[in-house]
């Protein structure tokens, strides 16, 4: 018997999409469950809006083959409430997350390792108590869980983490003028 699937092109890897939408209740819901229905797990989604108020920008990351991105990519194209969908690139990519860490800091010397360790990583101490410190940290991920492994020895209470922003380096920008847009709004305006 005869295997007539066609093989997934490339192998699987962490992709970075970045995505203008409509800043509407309900739209980062969509986007969410267009991602899960295709069995896709979401491994960063951050959200928030840009200089234009009624648009918000999602930066997606989901680890995916060439075909299952580029499925995606027109899936999220197709999409009323979608602006533009852009593929970044590592090489021309810019990708940070914030990172707060609390920690067990009782003593003036577990203080000063602490704010040490956070001075070395570019951090800066947020919170202090007489029991606890609280840094944030900005970076890629390796940053953060480099961070992480330093202060774990120090008792960890607590720890969150943004989910990834990126951006373009240089001119490149989400929005470039490259396509039809004509072509690319056809049907978009149907209220």
């Amino acid at each position: 018997m005869m295997n007539n699937r066609i093989p997934e092109a490339g192998k699987e890897e962490r992709r970075t999409l970045s995505v203008l939408v409509d800043n509407k209740p309900g739209v980062l819901s969509q986007i969410a469950r267009l991602f899960t229905r295709n069995g896709y797990n979401i491994e960063s989604f951050a959200a928030d809006t840009v200089l234009d108020p009624g648009v918000t920008r999602i930066t997606i990351e989901v680890i995916a083959n060439d075909n299952h991105t580029n499925r995606m990519i027109a899936q999220l194209n197709k999409m009323v409430p979608v602006h533009s969908v852009k593929l970044l690139t590592k090489d021309h990519t810019i990708r940070r997350q914030l990172a707060l860490f609390k920690l067990n800091a009782s003593t003036s010397e577990e203080r000063n390792e602490i704010i040490q360790i956070a001075n070395i990583f570019r951090g800066s101490v947020i919170d202090v108590s007489h029991e606890t410190l609280t840094i944030s940290v900005i970076g890629d991920e390796k940053k953060i869980d480099a961070v992480r492994d330093m202060l774990e020895p120090f008792g960890i209470i607590e720890m969150a983490r943004t989910g990834m922003i990126a951006m373009e380096r240089g001119k490149y920008t989400i929005d470039e003028q490259t396509k039809e847009r004509d072509e690319f709004n056809y049907g978009k305006n149907t209220q």
